[in-house]
Formats: C-alpha cells, structure tokens, sequence
C-alpha cells in the first residue's frame, strides 16, 4: 500500500530534514542573494536524480519525470530576513543581522524532503513534479521573475501548492480558507510641496507639515466612508519626513505607506481614491503634490474547487490532528499570489506551535518554531500530490 510507504519513508527520513532545516537556519540569505542554499538544494536533487535547472540567479528547479500525466507543481521559498537573531538555540545563524525568521527555512527542508520521498516511489507515479525553490518572498519578489521566466511551462504546470509555517496555529493543525487567503500589498510614496516661510509670517507662505497632517487623517475615511464595511482596506502611512528647524515654514514632507485589501476590485479603485483627496486637500491648502503609487504583491486566492476536492485527502493524513478553515484572510501579502493567476493552486497554514510552549510571531528576532511540523508538512505535500496524480 503506497500510503504505508509514504509514512515509513517520512519516518525514516524526519532527522534528516530537521537537520536540513537547522543547516539553513544557520547560514540565512537575503532575496536573490541565496547562493549557499541554492546550491545545496542543487546537489541534494541531483543525489536524488531528478532534472535540476537554476533559474532567475538563485531559483532552482527540481522536475520528478514518471512518463505521461498531469504535472503538479510544490512551491518552497529561501530568502531570510534582515533581522538580528536574538533566540538561544544551538543552531543560531551565524551571520549578523540576517536570520531565518519566518520559516522559510522549515519549508525549503520540507520540499527536500517530499522530493526525496516521491523519488523512491517514483515507479509508483505517473505524471510530473516540479520542486519550485523560489527565491526572494520577502522581497523583492521571486515568484514573477520565475512565472517570466517560464517555471509555469514545459511541462506545463496543471496545479501548484504550497505551505506556510505559522506559529497561530498548533502543531497538528492546518488552516486552511476556501477562497481568499491574503491581500494584496501596494505602496504610496507622497511628497507635499508648500512654500518655505519665517514662523513669523506664516501668511506668506505654505505650511507643508500642516497639509500632510490633513492628507493623513483625510486618508483614513476612505476604509470609514469610501469603502463597505463588509470589505477590508488598510492604509498604513509608516513614515513621514519633513521640515528643517522649528522658526520655519516646512516646504517639503515626505510620506511613505502601504496599502492592503482583499478585494481585487476595490484594489484598482484605491489609486484613484487617494488621489482625489491628496489632491483636494494640497490645492485647497495653495500646495502641490507627487503622488507615487505603486503596485505590489496581488491578493492570493486559492482555488475553491481544488480546497474542496483535497478536504477529504488532508484529513486522512496520520499526524493530523485538525484541518482547520480560516474564516478570515490575512492581510499580510504573500508572492504565492502570481502563480495562481496563472494555474489553479492552494496555499496552506501548517501549524507549529507546540503545546504549552511560548513562540514569537514571523518577523520577531525569537522567532522558531516546533520542528515536529516539518514531518507533517512533508506529509501534506506528498498526499495532495499522490491525489491529484491519481485523480487526473
């Protein structure tokens, strides 16, 4: 029975991963900088067998050939984080002001070793696997670069997955939303131009710092007047820079933010929104405006269709405890969102929390997480990809 098989080579192979994830947690690389990890996950495919290629600088990859079928696609991102690791554990990254503190490590040691696993069962599949090891999520963004670069193509990709380590949910669990996941992430670079003036006279010129001030608060009755309450929309503005000494009518502030939503509609009406009102508020004011808005990461969507035909499946898996629906996206921004305006897919929420244990969120300098997950993971992966096979 295959499904035996797939436990007992997981079990064999668990140390192994743990310590794959341990390696790369100790030697981080920044976006398109991944040269150390690429490289290994070059030479471990290719012990393996598999048709290796190296694409975008430091993407790679993997394809598992078992002859005619449907091509399933499993995604896996590199890229660490400028972040300075603060955690106590023997495997700390042994490079300043770089650390692995989102998992990614934990899921590129995952996809190692569902490859390692579907390649000795390989006379037991039919079809193709592409091991997408994908560079730079944090940023700039590596899935566009790879879909250009034609990672989607030959053989062409009939559905793709992939996972998130995430200390919200337990080990045991994984989350799961039917249709929408995370939104989408642009950002706004604004420049309010007064006229520089003596404190004094403040008549004579164009207070810059007081129209930013009533850009900023104008800006947050779009999400309480623009939009439906039923839609979500935030506008962060995260820096504001301006003015030179305090006798002085400032000329100048610059404003950076983000902004996120979950709706692709109303993300194409935004850019319009904000600069009616930047523009109302600047003239209103006898001020002028650069106005910067530039498109990110989209909103991620699953494929409802494909959630629904895997339900069954993921509950089967042996260490699952739950399989948990999310009733609300995330409005963090995520570049698995490209792929699947391409191909249908899922993204998935692996927990990693153990029990009666403290974590730190992604993103923390504390962050890790229970590496007891890992094998569940490997388990996911291979089970979606053996249903797909044998459903197509």
């Amino acid at each position: 029975m295959i499904i035996k098989e797939v436990i007992e080579q997981i079990e064999l192979i668990e140390e192994e991963v743990i310590q794959l994830r341990r390696e790369f947690h100790q030697y981080p690389e920044l976006g398109f900088k991944e040269e150390r990890t690429s490289q290994r996950v070059i030479d471990y495919l290719l012990e393996l067998n598999l048709e290796v290629e190296r694409t975008t600088k430091t993407g790679v990859i993997g394809l598992l050939d078992s002859g005619p079928g449907p091509t399933i696609a499993l995604r896996a991102d590199m890229d660490a984080l400028p972040i300075t690791e603060q955690t106590k554990v023997s495997y700390k990254s042994k490079l300043d002001g770089v650390m692995h503190a989102c998992g990614h490590d934990g899921h590129t040691a995952i996809l190692l070793g569902v490859a390692k696993v579907l390649s000795k069962l390989q006379d037991k599949v039919k079809g193709k696997i592409k091991f997408i090891f994908q560079p730079a999520e944090e940023g700039p963004g590596g899935a566009l670069p790879l879909i250009e670069a034609g990672v989607l193509n030959k053989p062409q990709v009939d559905s793709i997955f992939a996972l998130h380590i995430t200390n919200k949910l337990p080990t045991g669990v994984v989350g799961l939303q039917r249709k929408v996941v995370s939104a989408a992430a642009d950002e706004i670079d604004l420049i309010i131009k007064g006229k520089s003036g003596h404190a004094s006279t403040p008549q004579d010129g164009v207070d810059a710092i007081v129209t930013a001030s009533q850009v900023i608060n104008s800006l947050q009755t779009i999400n309480s007047r623009k939009v439906s309450p039923h839609q979500k929309v935030v506008i962060n503005l995260g820096t504001i820079k301006g003015g030179y000494r305090r006798n002085v009518i400032a000329d100048k502030v610059k404003i950076t933010g983000t902004v996120r939503t979950t709706a692709p509609k109303l993300r194409k009406s935004l850019p319009a929104m904000i600069e009616q009102i930047v523009s109302g508020v600047t003239a209103s004011q006898g001020g002028e405006y650069q106005l910067n808005y530039q498109k990110g990461y989209p909103v991620l969507i699953n494929s409802t269709e494909l959630v629904k035909d895997l339900e069954n499946t993921i509950k089967q898996i042996p260490y699952l405890e739950q399989l948990k629906f999310l009733e609300l996206p995330s409005m963090g921004a995520e570049d698995f969102a490209y792929y699947l305006q391409h191909v249908p897919g899922v993204f998935f929420r692996l927990g990693a929390a153990a029990p009666n244990c403290s974590y730190y969120p992604a993103h923390h300098p504390k962050f890790n997480f229970d590496e007891d997950a890992l094998k569940i993971g490997m388990a996911l992966f291979i089970y979606i990809t053996l249903q797909r096979i044998k459903d197509n």
